[in-house]
């Protein structure tokens, strides 16, 4: 069975709301983030939300050890110039752990690090760092380190940088992987070319260790560095490269995610977006591309 979800939000009713809404998507997995990606205020874990979800969960056959939580992008492990900003971070990232606990969450998915104004090496080593003051065994949930296309001085953008992070975690247990296509493409992997890839990974690090998927198809050429998201097979990946990725066999039983952007209305009315899941999931499922998905998109949330 193939294990496909989305992003999906986590608003009032918490966890609960995301399960309701990864249903309506005909998803059997989700991810999340506690509070918003891009500050670091959260609200206390509602236990009765929570159990209410877990029970969703299980009547609806949706495996609680597939369901992904994300780390706020606001955090940064890979630069500890402002030291204060440094331990902040690892404080946040160790609190995040504890509210995954306490929803059974076992994956959150961490952007390792920008080494600004240091060498990739030091940014390096300061994540690394970092992960082994959180990765104490205090916690049940790991850490998977999400694949970057590269921007700017961001760390985790090769195998080997992922590689040298990786093998100096005390925790093994606790650490992770998580591969996304478009930042793949846009690091310079061909994914096209995506055994390639695999064989280097199983070499260097070992394919166990990759946790989840980011589907995501990409606006940019290959080694763009870039990271800007496109709808299932209206990008420069494809859909045949990327369905070769989704239903590999060694990784049938790797959750995939969909992070692909919202669609945008027509031009009579620029300001209304809608969620592309419920049919880039169909498509998927089908495994035939549909060039008329953004239209129908449209038509459906306008009924």
């Amino acid at each position: 069975m193939l294990i496909i979800g989305s992003h999906v939000s986590f608003g009032a009713d918490q966890i609960l709301g995301s399960v309701k809404e990864a249903l309506s998507y005909g998803a059997n997995t989700f991810m999340f983030y506690t509070g918003a990606p891009t500050n670091t205020i959260r609200k206390d874990i509602d236990c009765k939300l929570t159990e209410e979800a877990l029970a969703l969960c299980k009547e609806k056959k949706i495996d609680i050890n597939n369901v992904i939580c994300h780390a706020p992008y606001i955090v940064n492990l890979g630069n500890k110039k402002d030291i204060e900003k440094y331990e902040f971070s690892i404080n946040f990232i160790r609190n995040e752990l504890k509210r995954c606990d306490e929803m059974q969450i076992t994956k959150m998915v961490l952007h390792p690090g920008n080494a600004v104004g240091i060498t990739s090496e030091e940014g390096l080593d300061n994540i690394a760092a970092a992960l082994n003051q959180i990765l104490n065994g205090t916690t049940k949930c790991k850490i998977l380190l999400e694949t970057m296309a590269g921007k700017g001085s961001e760390c985790g953008k090769t195998i080997d940088e992922l590689a040298y992070i990786i093998n100096k975690i005390e925790k093994q247990e606790q650490i992770g992987v998580c591969l996304d296509t478009c930042h793949l493409s846009d690091g310079g992997y061909d994914m096209s070319l995506f055994d390639n890839y695999l064989n280097e990974f199983a070499k260097k690090i070992d394919l166990n260790k990759i946790g989840c998927i980011h589907i995501n198809d990409s606006k940019n050429v290959l080694g763009s560095h870039k990271d800007r998201h496109e709808n299932i097979g209206f990008g420069t990946i494809g859909f045949d490269n990327l369905l070769n990725i989704i239903y590999h066999e060694k990784l049938k039983m790797v959750p995939k995610i969909l992070e692909t952007p919202y669609v945008g209305d027509s031009d009579e009315d620029k300001n209304r977006l809608y969620p592309p899941y419920k049919f880039e999931i169909e498509m998927i499922l089908n495994k035939k591309f549909n060039p008329n998905l953004r239209e129908e998109i449209r038509l459906y949330y306008k009924k």
